[in-house]
C-alpha cells in the first residue's frame, strides 16, 4: 500500500513539474523543472524497487540538465526570463497532441490486459538481465552515443569561446 502511495506521489510530481516546464518564461527555471520531473520519475523507479533504474535515471538527468543549463546560459539572450518571451510554439496543435497522447496512454493503461501479477519479483535477476542487455547487444550504441555527445560538447564550447589573440 505504501509503495503505491509513493509511486502515485512521484507520478503526480513528475506530471506537475512537466507542466511547469511550459508555464515559466525562464529557460533556466524550465530546465530545473524538467530536472525535477525526471527526478520524480527516478523516485517512481525507486518506489517500485528498481533501485538501479531509479539511481541511473536521477544521475543521468541531473548531469544532462546541468549541461543543458550551462549551454542555455551561454547561448540565450535572456536565460533568466526577465524579458517578455514566449517559450511555446503552435499552442493549439501542441495542446491537441498532448490531449490525444494522454488519452491514448490512459486507454493503454486501463484497457490492456497486463497479465497475471507476478507473485515474486526478483530485483537482482532484473538488474542482472539489464546489465547483460546493456553490456552485450547495446554496448556499441551506448558507446557511440557517449562519444558523439562528448564531441558535440567540446565543439560547442570551442565555438562559444572567443580566441584572445584575434581581439
Amino acid at each position: 500500500m505504501l509503495q503505491a502511495i509513493f509511486t502515485a506521489f512521484f507520478g503526480l510530481a513528475a506530471i506537475w513539474f512537466a507542466v511547469v516546464v511550459f508555464r515559466t518564461h525562464s529557460m533556466v527555471r524550465s530546465a530545473l523543472a524538467l530536472l525535477f520531473s525526471q527526478a520524480a520519475i527516478g523516485g517512481m523507479f525507486l518506489a517500485m524497487q528498481t533501485e538501479f533504474l531509479g539511481v541511473l535515471q536521477i544521475m543521468m538527468m541531473a548531469t544532462e540538465m546541468a549541461i543543458m543549463t550551462i549551454f542555455m546560459v551561454m547561448y540565450m539572450m535572456d536565460p533568466g526570463g526577465l524579458g517578455a518571451m514566449e517559450m511555446t510554439h503552435q499552442k493549439r496543435a501542441s495542446q491537441v497532441a498532448g490531449a490525444l497522447g494522454a488519452l491514448a496512454a490512459l486507454a493503454v493503461a486501463f484497457f490492456t490486459s497486463w497479465g497475471p501479477i507476478t507473485p515474486e519479483v526478483r530485483p537482482a535477476q532484473q538488474v542482472h538481465d539489464l546489465g547483460i542487455e546493456i553490456m552485450e547487444r547495446s554496448m556499441l550504441i551506448f558507446e557511440t552515443a557517449g562519444v558523439t555527445i562528448l564531441t558535440v560538447m567540446v565543439a560547442a564550447t570551442a565555438i562559444a569561446i572567443m580566441r584572445r589573440d584575434e581581439e
